[in-house]
């Protein structure tokens, strides 16, 4: 990293994971994945997954990204789901519509962010999603916030970036709670809601990112961390 770019997330490192060929990468991934969608917040039924990894059929097809802490122990993990043949993604056969005015961008050009989190290690205060962020009510006793950036989902939003970049993809999908929209829009990251909210691995709601409006944006908040985001990436 060039000496005049601030480091956003000093303390890990991310990549892209290619399934077929990093095997037991991905065991790590899916025994993350089982831990937290089926034993953690019980998302998931964990007898459906008798050997304790949590995988799917969009598995195959996805960008995987993970991050890495500096003891090489695997501490967060995202995926971007790409279109099926018929255009669509996996949030449009459980949410169960969209607002009226809402117009969707070409399949081609979009993917959905899925399967966003962050070790529980890293998740130690009361607030803490799954993605590392914090979300208060606003009550909550000044000591528990903490004001430094969630480097582990950023380390990872940075991966994705690059390669959607690199991938003709200017759109990412993602269904979350209202709560954590509002903390990444704080960070620049523009999510915009394209439907009710409704229960997807819990409360949440259809968002969408057009990363040309969410690179301006966080120019804005932060020209630093747009750089960031830009800088290009270490060898993993």
């Amino acid at each position: 990293m060039s000496l005049e770019v601030r480091d956003f997330a000093p303390y890990f490192r991310s990549r892209q994971v290619i399934p077929g060929a990093e095997a037991s990468a991905m065991l790590d991934i899916q025994t993350l994945r089982f831990e937290v969608y089926c034993q953690e917040c019980g998302f998931l039924n964990a007898n459906d997954y008798p050997d304790g990894r949590e995988s799917d059929a969009y598995d195959v097809v996805s960008a995987h990204f993970c991050a890495i802490d500096r003891r090489e122990t695997l501490s967060g993990y995202v995926r971007l789901v790409p279109p099926d043949a018929q255009g669509k993604f996996p949030f449009e056969a459980h949410c169960p519509g969209l607002f009226d005015n809402v117009v969707l961008p070409d399949p081609a050009q979009s993917g959905e962010i899925s399967r966003l989190m962050v070790h529980r290690n890293y998740r130690r205060r009361r607030g803490d999603t799954l993605a590392g962020v914090t979300v208060h009510s606003g009550d909550a006793p000044q000591v528990e916030r903490r004001n430094d950036s969630p480097q582990i989902m950023l380390s990872m939003f940075r991966q994705m970036y690059v390669y959607s970049l690199a991938n003709n993809i200017r759109y990412w999908y993602a269904a979350m709670e209202r709560p954590l929209a509002r903390v990444l829009m704080r960070l620049g990251f523009v999510f915009n809601p394209v439907g009710p909210e409704t229960d997807y691995y819990g409360p949440v709601a259809p968002y969408l990112a057009d990363l040309r409006e969410l690179e301006s944006k966080v120019d804005e908040v932060d020209a630093e961390l747009l750089k960031w985001m830009r800088e290009p990436l270490p060898k993993a």
